[in-house]
């Protein structure tokens, strides 16, 4: 083969590498929640997470098999200064409780109210993301795994789909690496 010949071979996979990599790239980024700032119905936080709710959910691995199903019975509660709290009870397939409480505080920004959230066992206060009917939150949150503790980044992304449910999908990463994936409906009682 000529020289000619290997160095245009070359050439058209290097763009070829640079395409994939691009195409990739722009695959893997994360959604601009600003894209749902005109749906409706409108996800109101304070409205939707008050009163008595339900959850009903499945845990998959990374390799979309379903390892573990679960139900929740949360009540959430707002004081005079606009702090929530949600309470929740998860009773898995194996007849397994565990309990979360998030707080979320309300905070004034340029661009009107948002909320920071923390629950009893995620590491750090993270920022709530609201537009539209979706609700984006992403936490380090500390699980018993086989009876370890082992921390794991939670990427929540929610959608009101009528007044009355959320369709919840997340991510659960460890090390950057994607180990599980959660899907959650949530119904207001």
């Amino acid at each position: 083969m000529s020289k000619h010949k290997v160095k245009s071979m070359n050439t058209i996979s290097s763009y070829f590498i640079l395409l994939f990599t691009l195409l990739f790239l722009s695959a893997c980024s994360s959604v601009d929640i600003k894209q749902y700032e005109n749906n409706q119905p409108k996800l109101i936080l304070d409205q939707f997470f008050n009163g008595d709710l339900t959850a009903h959910g499945i845990l998959k691995n990374r390799n979309g098999e379903v390892t573990r199903y679960f139900n929740v019975t949360m009540t959430g509660t707002w004081d005079e200064n606009g702090v929530g709290t949600l309470a929740e009870k998860f009773i898995f397939d194996d007849n397994s409780i565990e309990y979360r409480t998030w707080v979320f505080t309300p905070i004034q920004t340029d661009s009107g109210i948002q909320y920071l959230a923390k629950a009893n066992d995620t590491l750090s206060e993270t920022m709530i993301d609201l537009s539209g009917n979706a609700f984006f939150m992403n936490y380090d949150l500390l699980i018993n795994y086989k009876g370890d503790d082992l921390e794991v980044n939670i990427d929540d992304k929610m959608y009101l789909v009528s007044d009355k449910v959320i369709i919840n999908e997340s991510i659960m990463t460890k090390y950057g690496i994607e180990v599980g994936y959660i899907t959650l409906t949530i119904i207001k009682l």
